[in-house]
């Protein structure tokens, strides 16, 4: 296990701005000859989640036009589409867990053609100028990338983008992604926000055979951390409070589960880490998890508390030269990386496919922790678009 690990090599020069500006006209329809795509978004924090049309711009030449398949259902998206985040433009269209095929491309595309599967993930464009950028990080952008929805898309006559509960996107190619034949389209959309969580902290360690990886929580980012661990060759314990989910974690692939209330178990597994992947999105103690880690291990922090955490003692830093760190999705290379690693061991999320009209209920469901372990929306059940858009 090797800390810092250089990422793959940006997948593209920077290129000067495209400067035309791209939006709606009074009636609603795309100003310039796009698309109007069926979607599904949120009007106000109460509205819940409602049928809606999106305007979707005609390929510039740099852009791919996709045909929506399946989009997957992040947390993210329940707290953005609830208001909880703040900040947004409404209406929202949410999803950031896109795979589909291309329908056409711009006239300077050559890498990608109409019929590739492909997808997109959280991030559509960046500065493309920075250090983080031209090192192929561009989740680091220093002048702040845009996301897939709900974000100032500066190329584009600052248009609010709007994300992948819908029928069709347009993206430019620098931020479209392959997606391998081998694998269930459905279950790769997790694996675009999800999945590449995961996998960047396993890679910036450069985890490999014979190395012992901790997994704390079970949920959508929790079970991927296990498989891609798994398929890395390391050793893998699950820490988990419920014993309800230790037959989940063996299902899973994990060697090994730790009942993170059993001060006896925990001091068995004392020394015995190498790095620790948490994503739990609640407060929790960190120093028992500290304790469990080898000189030079490390704990990368992926769930983010809507609340303050109980403080960490840096003695337990200290004694072991461990780090505790933080981990931000993937850039685009590293993304595609992960898909190609993904297809080459068969990983891929486990997941519940759910109808546009049923996006609601699984919301809820998602706050409750009921399903194994990401829903996706199969965007064939979309409504048909309306004759003038809404956004």
């Amino acid at each position: 296990m090797t800390p810092g690990r250089p990422v793959p090599p940006p997948l593209a020069k920077p290129v000067a701005p495209d400067t035309a500006p791209h939006g709606l006209t009074a009636s609603g329809s795309a100003s310039d000859g796009g698309l109007l795509a069926a979607a599904y978004g949120a009007t106000s924090p109460d509205s819940g989640l409602v049928p809606l049309t999106l305007a979707r711009r005609a390929p510039q030449a740099d852009d791919v036009e996709i045909a929506i398949e399946f989009c997957g259902l992040c947390h993210s998206d329940v707290h953005a589409v609830r208001g909880e985040w703040g900040g947004h433009v409404w209406p929202l269209v949410p999803g950031h867990e896109i795979v589909g095929t291309v329908s056409a491309v711009g006239s300077a595309v050559t890498d990608f053609a109409p019929g590739d599967r492909v997808g997109v993930g959280c991030i559509v464009d960046s500065c493309r100028e920075c250090e983080s950028c031209l090192d192929g990080l561009e989740q680091y952008c220093e002048n702040g990338m845009t996301g897939t929805y709900g974000a100032v898309d500066r190329r584009n006559g600052d248009s609010i983008t709007q994300g992948g509960y819908s029928s069709s996107v347009v993206v430019d190619r620098r931020y479209v992604l392959r997606v391998p034949d081998s694998l269930d389209p459905a279950a790769v959309a997790p694996l675009l926000c999800a999945g590449v969580t995961t996998f960047s902290p396993l890679r910036h360690f450069d985890v490999e055979e014979g190395d012992v990886v901790g997994v704390v929580g079970l949920g959508g980012l929790g079970h991927m951390a296990v498989k891609l661990a798994k398929a890395m060759g390391a050793k893998v314990v699950v820490f988990t409070t419920s014993e309800s989910k230790v037959p989940a974690a063996l299902e899973l692939g994990a060697d090994e589960v730790v009942l993170s209330t059993d001060e006896t178990a925990m001091d068995a597994a004392n020394r015995t880490i190498d790095l620790i992947i948490d994503t739990v999105a609640a407060p929790h103690d960190l120093n028992p998890l500290f304790k469990t880690l080898r000189v030079d291990g490390a704990l990368f922090q992926l769930g983010l508390p809507a609340e303050a955490m109980p403080p960490v003692n840096p003695r337990a830093l200290i004694r072991r030269r461990i780090a505790y760190a933080g981990s931000l999705i993937g850039g685009i290379a590293e993304t595609q990386e992960m898909l190609d690693f993904c297809a080459a061991n068969n990983v891929v999320a486990d997941i519940e496919v759910v109808r546009a009209d049923q996006l609601n209920e699984a919301y809820d469901r998602l706050v409750a922790g009921d399903v194994k372990y990401r829903f996706v929306l199969d965007t064939s059940t979309l409504q048909a678009p309306a004759k003038e858009a809404d956004a």
